[in-house]
C-alpha cells in the first residue's frame, strides 16, 4: 500500500501525512481549526520559513478558502517554538522542490 502523502501549502514538499501540521475549515460551519475534523484541510510543514511565508502570503486561507484566524497562527508559532531544538533545526534545513 502507498504512503498517505500530502503537500505543504507554503513550499510544496511532498512527505508523509505525519510530518505536516493540519489546517481544517469544517463543514459546513467554515470554522478553522488544528488537526481534527472533517471539511477542507491544508497542510504545513512543521518549520519556521513555511508557517511564516504561509501568514504573510495568507496561503492557508486561499486553500481553504476561508479567512483563518489569529488564533491559528498563534498556536503554529506556540507549537513550533515548543519543539526540540534538533527536530527543529532538522525540519527547518528541508529544501523544497523547484
Amino acid at each position: 500500500m502507498e504512503p498517505n502523502n500530502r503537500r505543504c501549502v507554503s513550499c510544496r514538499q511532498v512527505a508523509p501525512k505525519a510530518a505536516f501540521w493540519r489546517i481544517v475549515r469544517v463543514y459546513p460551519s467554515g470554522l478553522v481549526q488544528l488537526d481534527e475534523g472533517m471539511g477542507r484541510s491544508a497542510y504545513l510543514c512543521q518549520n519556521s520559513s513555511c508557517l511564516a511565508a504561509a501568514q504573510k502570503k495568507n496561503r492557508l486561507g486561499r486553500s481553504l478558502r476561508a479567512s483563518v484566524p489569529e488564533e491559528i497562527y498563534k498556536t503554529l508559532w506556540q507549537r513550533l517554538a515548543a519543539m526540540p531544538v534538533a527536530e527543529n533545526a532538522q525540519v527547518a534545513t528541508h529544501s523544497p522542490k523547484k
